[in-house]
């Protein structure tokens, strides 16, 4: 019945052509599409797996139990697509964690941060008086640092103008490029020129330098220094990190700068509420269907695309979702790039350290450190968990066995149980837990992430740490399902399993993402956009790049037309 009504779809998307066709329904396709198609475009969603969502999804995997199999919070969303696309009348319910971060220590302490300011001057002071009072000057830093970059985020980068432009065509981009740098300025302006020197300091140094100039407690620094690293193959002392570091914690709940959130149903509902937003103004999302080749005509624009069952579809555009490697080397023919962007989209970093595990189990851990006589889930299950990091040092040493080609001895482990906050998606009295792990390589020098055994082995390694912290946790687990760095190019597409579609580095932010010249989701193909997370400003379900690419589209079309 559903290759059927697959065929159906298939008809009449092959004798249609296309406004505009996306390659991938993660958040940004769907964000995209749902622009689009609110500008008026017939507009059609091509996803290769059997659910939308991509990275941003909720997949029943054990019975009874709903997992955010890769992205596990909320907080990163733009409030302008929130807005604009009505995502809430569409579905989407954000529950606020309080206290956000728990990190037990085995000596017996524990730290718990959280929203409330007096809780945490309590929390800190308990390892340091000098820590509790910085702490509210480096949260009011980094907000300031945010609000300075609020702007670039929701706008598409200046970049430099090409040939073939009409007069009018330059003039608008002159006047954008004026406008935009103008609207930069003035925030430096207002930032002051400490704030400013400050904030370079931030963008250019390693985290734990940043970190060290604020704080004396080991284990405030490391639970702050884990946002500077997650998802990258990189050390608290890589120069750089500092920007992740802010880049974790520019979003926003609900109005509320820097918190984040569980979402109801899953991260999946993420994508179900733009994908209704899309559907709402005319998309047509068609799952089961892979794109294999792009089509470009002699002139060198789109034409549509080419679906693995040799289906051709047409359409004027093409947006991609994908990663920029998978859009450029895998699907668009290799003549029609030019050899030095083709070079340069080739050694982008696209390196992981990155391994999910998701978990169903029987009870809650129980950790030695913290029992403030809960019944069942207390302060210490609502937030993130951050376990095997007490200290920066602990966080580096996991980063270099990676470097050196073994997956951590003792990983540092991200643990949420978003089912003590949802109760939608586990069996009463049971639960979800997420464990997003560093550091794990993609090809290990001692052993496949192909042979059962060894992967087996990597799993009981994270779940007997955890069992240091909370004795028993191993027995808890009913089931679970592993996302190495290989799993996460396979099932999701995403090159080399870097989550954020390639390396967030200061080489490859702004301008300089994807790569320098090609900034602004255009491409050397005409009529090819991207769309992704490969493009400015980055990765995390932000729907910024989605949103960004479809107004360039549209800007485009109508000058065509």
């Amino acid at each position: 019945m559903w290759r059927r009504s697959f065929s159906a779809e298939a008809v009449a998307l092959k004798e249609k052509k296309w406004d505009a066709l996306i390659i991938g329904g993660g958040h940004n396709g769907l964000t995209a599409a749902a622009y689009l198609a609110r500008g008026g475009l017939s507009i059609a969603v091509i996803e290769r797996r059997h659910v939308i969502g991509g990275a941003a999804v909720t997949e029943e995997l054990v019975h009874g139990f709903k997992f955010s199999r890769c992205s596990y919070l909320q907080s990163l969303l733009r409030p302008a697509v929130i807005k604009e696309l009505e995502l809430g009348r569409h579905g989407l319910k954000l529950l606020k964690r309080s206290p956000s971060s728990f990190t037990p220590c085995l000596d017996g302490r524990y730290l718990l941060l959280g929203s409330d300011k007096e809780f945490n001057h309590s929390e800190i002071s308990k390892f340091s008086k000098h820590d509790a009072e910085a702490y509210p000057r480096y949260e009011h830093q980094l907000e300031n640092f945010c609000k300075f970059m609020d702007p670039l985020l929701d706008l598409p980068t200046p970049e430099t103008l090409r040939d073939n432009s009409s007069f009018s065509g330059r003039f608008k981009h002159r006047m954008h490029q004026s406008v935009f740098w103008a609207c930069c300025l003035r925030r430096a302006q207002s930032l002051g020129q400490k704030d400013m020197v400050d904030f370079m300091d931030l963008l250019l140094s390693p985290a734990s330098k940043v970190l060290n100039n604020w704080f004396e407690a080991d284990v405030l620094k490391a639970t702050l220094a884990t946002d500077a690293v997650i998802g990258a193959m990189a050390s608290v002392h890589t120069p750089g990190s500092g920007y992740v570091l802010l880049h974790h914690v520019m979003g926003e709940t609900n109005g509320e700068r820097g918190i984040w959130s569980y979402v109801e149903g899953g991260m999946g509902s993420v994508s179900l509420a733009i994908c209704n937003a899309a559907k709402e103004a005319g998309a047509q999302i068609i799952t089961g269907a892979e794109v294999s080749e792009l089509l470009v005509g002699e002139d060198g624009s789109v034409k549509g695309v080419l679906l693995n069952d040799g289906t051709r579809l047409q359409s004027l555009v093409v947006l991609s979702n994908a990663t920029p490697y998978k859009t450029f080397v895998e699907l668009v023919p290799g003549t029609v790039l030019p050899e030095d962007f083709l070079h340069a989209i080739k050694h982008i970093d696209y390196s992981s350290g990155t391994t999910k595990i998701n978990l169903a189990v029987d009870r809650l851990p129980q950790f030695v450190s913290c029992k403030l006589g809960h019944p069942d889930a207390g302060p210490q299950h609502m937030g993130t968990i951050h376990i095997g990091s007490e200290r920066m040092e602990d966080i580096d040493s996991a980063c270099q066995d990676a470097v050196n080609g073994i997956p951590s001895r003792r990983p540092v482990i991200e643990m949420t149980i978003p089912s003590v906050l949802d109760k939608t998606i586990s069996p009463p009295g049971k639960h979800v837990i997420n464990l997003f792990i560093q550091y794990t390589p993609f090809e290990p020098s001692d052993g496949s992430w192909k042979d059962p055994s060894y992967r087996e082995s990597f799993a009981q390694r994270c779940f007997s740490l955890i069992d240091e912290y909370a004795p028993g946790f191993s027995s808890s687990i009913i089931g679970y399902d592993m996302l190495t760095p290989p799993d996460l190019e396979r099932e999701i597409g995403l090159t080399g399993g870097n989550i954020f579609h390639g390396a967030m580095g200061l080489d490859s932010l702004f301008l300089m993402r994807p790569i320098k010249g090609w900034s602004d989701y255009r491409t050397p193909v005409r009529g090819l956009y991207l769309c992704g997370s490969g493009a400015h400003p980055g990765g995390g379900v932000m729907g910024a790049p989605g949103r960004n690419a479809a107004h360039i589209v549209l800007q485009d079309l109508q000058a065509r037309r």
